[in-house]
């Protein structure tokens, strides 16, 4: 099997995790090789390339030539045009969420990845988490979902809101779970300690009469990264951070005619979902084949993080109406 030749450019909090699951590929199975490492700072670079055996350098175009597949970890208001210049190049790409920073970035990039014959594939770790991974064949019919997606404050810096930062990892998934996209969005957010939102809650109602209740915060003091999907036959609720399930499914009808309920605690082997995540790209690009977390998915989790946004009320919305609503 030859090896997918591979570089990382942007090798901050996420990138560095990814050189070092490539170059742990490379020597499990052979199936990739970490060429190089891009970074605007060549120290950070040189560091990392030299604990995994790969090259440094802090021009992109340097190594296009020389690799097969590339994983963009860069600010996400960079990520169309590293992208692109990839595509360009007809490399293929593993980009970290949200695919592009605008709607119109993110559909330029899939078209540009069509007309080259790319694969461009989107990081939404979640889906790989082995918790997810356990029983997404057995949410079929969810009716309500519930997610919480919480915690303090991170001390990498972000460049975007708690929606697109957080959040898009439950809309993708209650997405692929459901099948649409929602047809009505209600949400309110607050901007806590940045100038963006840092704290947001969204009710999605999909066509088919699924209904979601989405809450993310990056100022909350307790972690918690949990998601609930209630169907007909029974309830899911899913701890993606300690990768466990709990299912409550009505059981066959006893002597009495009586349905008991059943509780199952499903015994899970701790994955790695960003290795596994990997390894799914690494088949799409050998296969030509996206298997999991496309670009189309994520432009359509993208999609409705912005209807999340744009359906918050604005605080001068708000203050208006209680200046209007207070005594003469």
């Amino acid at each position: 099997m030859t090896a997918i030749r591979m570089a990382v450019v942007g090798v901050g909090h996420m990138g560095r995790f990814h050189a070092e699951k490539i170059r742990s590929l490379a020597d499990e199975d052979g199936s990739a090789e970490l060429v190089a490492v891009v970074d605007s700072h060549l120290d950070r670079a040189q560091a990392v390339a030299e604990a995994h055996g790969a090259r440094a350098t802090t021009e992109l175009a340097e190594v296009l030539a020389d690799i097969d597949a590339l994983v963009v970890a860069v600010p996400t208001v960079a990520h169309a045009a590293v992208v692109e210049r990839a595509l360009f190049a007809g490399v293929d790409v593993l980009v970290e969420k949200p695919i592009a920073a605008t709607l119109s970035e993110a559909e330029k990039l899939l078209a540009t990845a069509r007309e080259r014959g790319r694969v461009v594939q989107v990081g939404h770790l979640e889906w790989f988490n082995a918790a997810m991974e356990s029983v997404r064949e057995r949410v079929t019919q969810p009716r309500f979902i519930e997610a919480h997606r919480m915690g303090p404050f991170p001390a990498r810096a972000t460049d975007v809101d708690v929606v697109r930062d957080l959040m898009i990892h439950d809309i993708d998934i209650i997405q692929r779970l459901v099948g649409q996209e929602p047809e009505r969005v209600e949400s309110i957010g607050v901007p806590v300690i940045t100038e963006r939102v840092d704290i947001a809650n969204a009710r999605l109602t999909f066509p088919n009469g699924a209904v979601a209740n989405v809450t993310a915060s990056r100022v909350t003091p307790t972690p918690m990264r949990k998601i609930r999907f209630f169907q007909p036959d029974g309830y899911f609720s899913i701890d993606f951070g300690e990768q466990s399930v709990v299912i409550a499914q009505r059981g066959a009808p006893d002597e009495t005619g009586e349905r008991p309920v059943t509780i199952e605690r499903l015994e899970i082997d701790r994955g790695d979902a960003l290795l596994d995540q990997l390894r799914s790209f690494i088949r799409a690009v050998r296969e030509r084949t996206v298997i999991a977390g496309d670009g189309s998915q994520g432009l359509a989790a993208l999609r409705t993080a912005f209807r999340v946004i744009d359906a918050m009320p604005s605080f001068d919305d708000e203050l208006a109406a209680v200046v209007d609503d207070g005594p003469a």
